[in-house]
């Protein structure tokens, strides 16, 4: 014998730097997410779709590249906060590093995603954009850029609340400059609730809202403001003299800069040394008799105020889907392009496995919000039945695809090892930035409660989610059988079950187990229905078998001490990730399992 150590055959052209997986820096998101292209083309008009792909396209190589960079700078150089200005006045403004500049250039200008939905033009369609063409410009921006996100989202819910409740001369003073095409030309819309005596109980709020010589003027403290440095602020304030509680509450608009110029009277006391989200500013502001408009009628600002909040809802929830996405993406990545003990990562049947239960959420997520978008455009369009299932999918998408997150971020930083740990790769940010999503506009139990005190007593809404499910089942012909009834038979069950813990007040303890039901079965049920429709068109029934996984895992009884499942967990990865996409005749034999 030499002495020499011969390296496994799979191994031997690595050395160094070699063994270390790539992310996915370089790649054209769009391109990767094959369920994202497919849904497209499923729930978009024909021609829509022909125009939109194009720009999607091209934003999806954006965000993998220069997106990406950019992205990677702002957060490594977060805003800054001045108190004074040279010459000692106090026009405190907020220095952002020319990254985060140009992203929002680049959200604003370039991919319109302030105004597509209040005028025509946007992307030369002749026409308004709807949600699902406005989301999906939102989930691609997001793979690279979370943090922007927050600002994106209040200048477009603000324009909307502007457009529907301001006074004709104040919607005339900001409603166009909020949906500018130029950036340059932008007021920026922001969204200040939070106080110290209120988060998610809103009815604490003590600011306060004097009427005086005709101008309301605002007095007292934010303690969580968004956006802080927005040109056009939603805030709640109560009235001088107003009821206590959220009936006392009304709308208004503040405006940073006055009429003449002048600075508004209010002062950003700090920005928050925020855990994640760190290239976005958010601060404390205090107000001392700030000018504002009333929107709408007073009193009723909650009610008007939540108009935004549903809308910034679902839009977390896409940010929430897209995240997943990256992480997804980044996982594959480095089980493809890692080796471990002379095999590809990808091959081991533990990381096999783990890489399974992140790609079922990121799937799941993807196909709620692409059905909550086309809800929301048939609720647009008058469907009575389809604004009934829209408001209890809205909080359903955002408590259960946040939470997901996290857990998928955390799986994808662990798949990296501890490079996932150091902030030059993307985990770490992810990992960050993915916690956001469940404290924002309501908690994890915030929005259940929404679902099971509100949506499902004063609307019915469970029912008209269900009927929904209902026929997306039966008009999906290609689902077999028996599994087609263990379907329907889950929608009845969760639907009863939403309805039970609604009924009684000792009951609200089970809101979340009720809320996830309902998402879960609704993701199954529009996996299914996918599956059997890309299967169909294009050969790839992949989401079929994810389907049948959301079943297993999360709707039927497990023992976690059991190899019962192993046979059919083992067909699904089989198919999914080795080879060739699944054919619907595989993932159909493979539910049989």
């Amino acid at each position: 014998m030499d002495g020499s150590i011969t390296k496994p055959e799979a191994t031997q052209h690595l050395s160094g730097a070699d063994w270390v997986a790539p992310d996915c820096h370089g790649e054209n998101f769009y391109h990767l997410d094959k369920g994202f292209q497919a849904l497209l083309k499923f729930y978009m008009a024909p021609d829509l779709h022909a125009h939109m792909a194009p720009h999607l396209e091209r934003l999806g190589g954006l965000a993998g590249g220069k997106l990406d960079d950019l992205s990677r700078t702002a957060d490594a150089h977060p805003p800054v906060l001045h108190a004074r200005d040279r010459f000692g006045r106090d026009e405190d403004w907020i220095e952002y590093h020319p990254a985060y500049k140009e992203m929002e250039r680049m959200a604003y200008e370039d991919f319109a995603l302030n105004r597509m939905s209040h005028k025509p033009g946007a992307f030369d369609w002749p026409e308004k954009l709807g949600p699902l063409a406005k989301y999906a410009v939102q989930y691609l921006f997001v793979q690279s850029e979370f943090g922007l996100m927050c600002p994106i989202s209040a200048t477009d819910t603000s324009a909307y609340l502007v457009g529907k409740y301001a006074e004709p001369d104040v919607r005339a003073r900001y409603y166009p400059r909020m949906t500018a095409d130029k950036y340059a030309d932008m007021v920026t819309g922001a969204q200040f609730m939070t106080e110290q005596s209120g988060g998610s109980d809103v009815g604490n709020i003590e600011v306060e809202a004097r009427l005086e010589d005709g101008t309301w003027r605002i007095h007292g403290d934010k303690w969580f403001c968004s956006t802080t440095d927005g040109g056009l602020i939603m805030l709640l304030a109560r009235p001088e003299g107003a009821e206590w509680g959220s009936r006392g509450l009304s709308l208004f608009a503040v405006p940073r800069t006055l009429e003449d110029g002048s600075r508004n009277a209010y002062k950003i006391m700090r920005l928050k040394p925020k855990l994640g989200s760190k290239s976005m500013a958010s601060g404390e502001v205090s107000f001392h008799g700030a000018e504002a408009y009333l929107l709408g009628e007073q009193g009723k600002g909650l009610k008007h105020m939540l108009d935004m909040v549903n809308l910034s809802r679902l839009s977390h929830g896409v940010r929430a889907a897209a995240m997943m996405r990256r992480c997804l993406n980044e996982t594959m990545m480095v089980a493809r392009n890692r080796y471990t003990f002379g095999e590809k990562l990808i091959n081991h049947p533990l990381m096999r496995r783990q890489i399974m239960k992140t790609m079922v959420p990121t799937e799941q997520a993807l196909s709620s919000f692409m059905f909550t978008a086309h809800i929301m455009e048939k609720a647009d369009a008058g469907d009575e039945e389809a604004a009934r299932a829209l408001r209890i999918v809205t909080p359903l998408i955002k408590g259960r695809m946040c939470r997901d997150n996290v857990k998928v971020a955390t799986a994808a930083m662990e798949a990296r090892g501890g490079n996932g740990y150091i902030e030059e790769w993307v985990n770490a940010r992810l990992v960050r930035d993915a916690h956001l999503g469940v404290v924002w506009e309501g908690t994890s139990s915030i929005v259940a409660l929404d679902v099971t005190k509100r949506a499902i007593p004063k609307a019915q809404a469970h029912e008209a989610l269900g009927a929904q499910l209902h026929e997306a089942i039966e008009g999906a012909d290609d689902i077999p059988g028996q599994y087609r009834g263990e379907l329907s038979a889950m929608v009845d069950r969760a639907v009863r079950f939403a309805d039970q813990v609604a009924a009684k007040p000792e009951n609200e303890s089970f809101s979340r187990q009720a809320s996830n039901a309902l998402y879960h079965v609704m993701s199954a049920v529009l996996l299914a229905r996918e599956g059997a429709m890309m299967g169909e068109q294009s050969g790839d029934a992949s989401r079929l078998l994810l389907s049948r996984l959301v079943m297993d895992h999360r709707l039927r009884p497990h023992d976690p001490m059991s190899l019962d499942d192993q046979a059919a967990e083992h067909a699904a990865a089989t198919l999914l990730l080795d080879g060739e996409t699944p054919s619907l005749e595989h993932a159909q034999a493979a539910l049989t399992v």
